[in-house]
C-alpha cells in the first residue's frame, strides 16, 4: 500500500472541520468550558489507509491578569471507510502551563519537526463553539 493520501477517500482535509474535529471539539468542551478557550492551533490532519487523524492544541485562558495559559493537547483518530467506517478515538491532555509568547515559538517547533509544510492555524473558539 502506498504511505501517501489515500485519493479515493471524498472530502477535503479542512484543520477544523469535519466529523472527526466535531467528535474533537466535543471532547475539549468536556474538559474544557469553550468560553474559558483563549486559541485553538490546528494542525493539518492526515487521511490515509481509511482513517483519519487530527492534532489541535487547546489554551485556556488564564485565571489571573498576566498569568500562564493552560495548554493541551487534543488528538483525534476517526475510521472514514470500511466496517468500522464512524468510529474514533479521541485524547485530551493538559500538557503545558507556560507564557503566551512561548506557546507560539513550541507550537511552530512542532510543525517544523514533523515537516508539514503548512504552519498550525491558529483560530478563536468560535470555530467549534457557536457562544464563544
Amino acid at each position: 500500500m502506498a504511505a501517501g493520501p489515500d485519493s479515493r477517500l471524498p472530502g477535503p482535509l479542512t484543520p477544523g472541520q469535519g466529523p472527526g474535529w466535531a467528535k474533537l471539539a466535543e471532547a475539549v468542551a468536556a474538559r474544557v468550558p469553550p468560553a474559558e478557550i483563549d486559541t485553538i492551533y490546528l494542525f493539518r490532519p492526515l487521511k490515509r489507509e481509511g482513517r483519519e487523524w487530527g492534532t489541535a492544541v487547546v489554551t485556556r485562558r488564564p485565571t489571573e491578569p498576566g498569568g500562564r495559559l493552560r495548554v493541551y493537547t487534543a488528538r483525534y483518530m476517526l475510521i472514514v471507510r470500511g466496517k468500522e467506517r464512524g468510529q474514533s478515538k479521541v485524547e485530551v491532555t493538559e500538557t503545558a502551563l507556560t507564557p503566551a509568547e512561548v506557546l507560539e515559538r513550541v507550537v511552530q517547533a512542532a510543525a517544523d519537526r514533523t515537516g508539514d509544510p503548512e504552519p498550525p492555524i491558529a483560530v478563536g473558539p468560535s470555530v467549534w463553539y457557536e457562544s464563544s
